[in-house]
């Protein structure tokens, strides 16, 4: 448990190091703390990370949890981790949405008139959207508490399972930046990461156990990281511990998704402000 997280905080160490000057790290901090101020004052931003894993805990419960596994209490054990992975994925598409959206309303421009690092106010938005995922891990929780989840792992192994569905989320919200910084629209952008995400979060054992789906969909969910993720989330938070397949998967993809998208994600934002 201590080398995950250990290796967790190297990860995001060196992608900020390898991409980033001091100077740029500080006053990405700065702009993110901005971010995370604006966002307080305007709570209404949260809407989609407070009632959304709310609705999708309540339908997928009440509709499905009788006819997969006979009753909504079990389901609601299978179900919950799968459903904070995917949540949190969903909060971290809006990072590339309102990105475009500042660009449009000129929020960058005024920034890039500062003495400041260019990328600086792309770093601080993306950290300061950090936020998202700590609200929507906290209101599923919270709201799977009320309906009856059994927190039988420990207060420990729960927080590695949110840390590193975190950790993955992030590096995964690089894409939808690099997305956010090619198209023109921010509905565009809505539109293309729903594209993306529909296949990775439901192809997966989320909603049923995967040797219940079709051969070739079996398959798909035995190479899709996100399935990955679902079942290290699963193992954490229901028996304290996970195979190390899943949490190599999501530590190997996660770097992956950091090497590859944040350094197009900043080239993108330099050519387009």
């Amino acid at each position: 448990m201590r080398w995950a997280l250990a290796t967790i905080m190297m990860i995001l160490g060196i992608a900020f190091v390898m991409n980033y000057s001091g100077a740029t790290q500080t006053l990405g901090l700065a702009l993110a703390r901005r971010s995370l101020i604006k966002t307080l004052r305007q709570p209404e931003q949260l809407l989609d990370v407070t009632l959304q894993p709310v609705m999708f805990v309540v339908l997928f419960v009440y509709l499905l949890g009788g006819a997969i596994a006979g009753n909504t209490t079990l389901y609601l054990q299978f179900l919950l981790p799968a459903i904070m992975v995917q949540q949190v994925m969903f909060a971290g598409m809006a990072t590339g949405t309102n990105l475009n959206s500042d660009i449009h309303k000129g929020v960058f421009d005024r920034l890039r008139s500062l003495p400041i690092g260019r990328s600086a106010p792309l770093v601080g938005s993306v950290l300061g959207d950090l936020i998202r995922y700590v609200v929507a891990i906290t209101v599923l929780l919270v709201f799977g508490a009320v309906l009856g989840f059994k927190f039988t792992a420990g207060f420990l192994p729960i927080l590695a399972a949110c840390l590193l569905t975190i950790l993955f989320a992030f590096s995964v919200s690089w894409l939808f930046v690099f997305i956010g910084m090619l198209v023109r629209e921010p509905g565009a952008v809505q539109g293309l990461a729903f594209l993306i995400l529909f296949p990775f979060t439901f192809g997966t054992s989320m909603i049923a156990p995967a040797v219940t789906l079709p051969g070739w969909l079996q398959t798909w969910v035995e190479i899709n990281p996100v399935a990955h993720v679902m079942d290290m989330a699963r193992g954490l938070m229901l028996t304290g511990t996970t195979t190390g397949g899943a949490l190599v998967w999501t530590l190997a993809t996660s770097a992956g998704f950091l090497a590859v998208f944040a350094p197009l994600a900043v080239r993108a934002y330099m050519r387009r402000t």
